[in-house]
């Protein structure tokens, strides 16, 4: 058996094996070779290979037996209060980490947009607040901008909450503020030690260069290094600041969505919008009010 021979056999062998394991990973086989995942339908179960009929996603019914949302069940002024009455809802019910979500980002001038999970950590009257590194983050780039140029900064944000117990989710959009390095340091000091040292020690997104002095390293012993040196310099020290670098960040909201899943994909949607400075503040002026109207699915 010559060389080629034996490659073709042995890659004709692998590609029977990795269409296999492909099939048993998508819900529906692909129907022509190419589409490594082809309709899935989000359920587990035993796929049949072979066959030309795509899997059927499961319905969302947890809400059409109770007649679906309807807007005399939102909050009619804020969707602050709103959040609040489901995210509760969700706590109640025993969604594991209600407060994970996606926070997206766009560069600018080029529009290159980046997502990440983050939890919430906080939610007050003036918008929903998550704490990361902002020196030298992916998102810091995004929002703040960099020295050079190559990123001008963009402050507009959004938030995504999913909800799947509860068949719902929640989109925030609006602008990206940094908190003060005094309100940053009060939630700081409620995170474990090692937390605290990690944040002092990850320079965020940067590339790790491997060291090869140490046997199989791929980098993770240069961030271990950064790890004792600021176990180092805060030794004997329980009251470890903040770092300048790292805080706070709260997406003010502009427009928030409240999604119901229905059967059929025809969802119950509904969106506040902020209007600026057209409602009422206690007879002393103007202050922000709130449309909610009702989206097409």
């Amino acid at each position: 058996m010559n060389t080629h021979f034996r490659c073709s056999v042995l890659l004709s062998r692998f590609l029977r094996s990795f269409s296999t394991s492909t099939a048993r990973m998508a819900l529906h086989p692909p129907q022509d070779g190419a589409k490594l995942i082809f309709a899935p339908s989000g359920t587990p179960g035993p796929v049949s290979l072979g066959t030309n009929t795509p899997s059927q996603a499961a319905q969302f019914l947890k809400a059409e037996r109770e007649g679906g949302l309807k807007r005399s069940q939102l909050n009619q002024t804020s969707p602050i209060a709103q959040f609040h009455d489901w995210f509760k809802a969700a706590t109640d019910s025993g969604v594991s980490h209600p407060e994970t979500c996606t926070l997206s980002t766009a560069q600018l001038p080029s529009g290159r947009v980046s997502a990440r999970m983050v939890y919430m950590k906080e939610l007050d009257a003036q918008g929903f607040v998550i704490y990361s590194n902002f020196g030298t983050s992916g998102k810091a780039r995004d929002l703040f901008g960099t020295a050079d140029g190559s990123s001008t900064g963009n402050p507009w944000a959004s938030l995504v909450f999913w909800w799947e117990p509860l068949e719902r989710q929640v989109r925030v959009e609006g602008r990206a503020v940094r908190l003060t390095p005094a309100e940053s340091q009060v939630y700081f000091d409620t995170r474990v030690r090692g937390s605290r040292i990690g944040a002092w020690s990850s320079r965020q997104s940067a590339v790790l260069k491997p060291n090869a002095a140490i046997e199989g390293d791929d980098g993770r012993s240069q961030l271990e290094g950064w790890v004792r040196e600021t176990e180092s310099r805060f030794e004997g020290t329980e009251q470890i600041p903040v770092p300048e670098f790292w805080g706070g960040l709260r997406v003010v909201p502009e427009r928030v969505e409240f999604w119901q899943g229905r059967q059929n994909r025809l969802h119950d949607r509904f969106v506040y919008d902020r209007v600026h400075g057209e409602g009422e503040k206690d007879g002393q002026g103007q202050e922000d009010k709130w449309t909610l109207e009702r989206l097409s699915p």
